[in-house]
């Protein structure tokens, strides 16, 4: 018999970006839960604290509310995970194929010095599984390192939400970092399409998508790199 791949979603769990009112961009999630799983995937959904994991208004506004999101929240088993996150802290890395950091600006809160995310992307890179994240996803990465302690992104080809981005949603004050900035700066090879364009770039074991554009496409790399 052959195992059951199974996927873990990392989302955030923080509702506010200083007094912005922010949390999970719902697509980023929605769109890569339902590629896995018609992949045949197990898929876990998973947060710093755990437990019900905030939306962000914005991602439920017309034009952003996509075929994928509209049918997650009307799906009561998704719905139910993302009730019950299982905190990273809890998460049995060892049976985990894919470890997928979701965006929306909750990551700049609780995804920024962030102890047991961090240790978790390590170990998974360590142990060769794939590691993905898409749009605000990658702001974790900044906290990660290699084993000889460099930068877990020197060297690497990656992508983020780009600054012209960010500067268009206009909470280029509120971020800790421009995530394309921070990339660049560990010795990130930075790649990015036009704004809100799907990017996604693969380099080993860590695979980065661009914005929400990128998340179905992100997933979908996933899938095909596990074969």
């Amino acid at each position: 018999m052959t195992k059951t791949k199974i996927a873990v979603l990392v989302t955030t769990s923080a509702s506010k970006l200083q007094s912005h009112d922010t949390g999970l961009w719902l697509e980023e999630l929605a769109s890569p839960y339902y590629t896995f799983q018609e992949a045949g995937y197990n898929v876990i959904i998973s947060s710093p604290k755990g437990g019900p994991i905030p939306i962000d208004a914005a991602s439920l506004g017309e034009g952003f509310f996509t075929d994928a999101a509209k049918k997650f929240m009307h799906d009561s088993t998704g719905v139910g995970k993302l009730s019950h996150s299982v905190p990273v802290s809890e998460l049995n890395l060892d049976a985990v194929d894919v470890l997928f950091m979701c965006g929306g600006h909750g990551t700049c809160t609780d995804f920024v010095s962030q102890p047991s995310l961090k240790e978790a992307i390590e170990n998974c890179i360590r142990a060769n599984k794939l590691v993905a994240a898409v749009c605000h996803g990658p702001m974790c990465l900044a906290d990660c390192v290699k084993e000889d302690g460099k930068p877990l992104v020197e060297g690497l080809k990656v992508t983020g939400f780009s600054n012209t981005e960010e500067e268009a949603v206009q909470l280029t004050g509120i971020v800790p970092f421009l995530l394309e900035d921070k990339l660049k700066e560990l010795g990130g090879i930075y790649e990015r399409a036009e704004d809100w364009n799907s990017k996604v770039v693969v380099d080993g074991n860590l695979v980065t998508g661009q914005n929400p554009q990128s998340s179905d496409a992100c997933a979908a790399a996933c899938v095909e790199l596990l074969g």
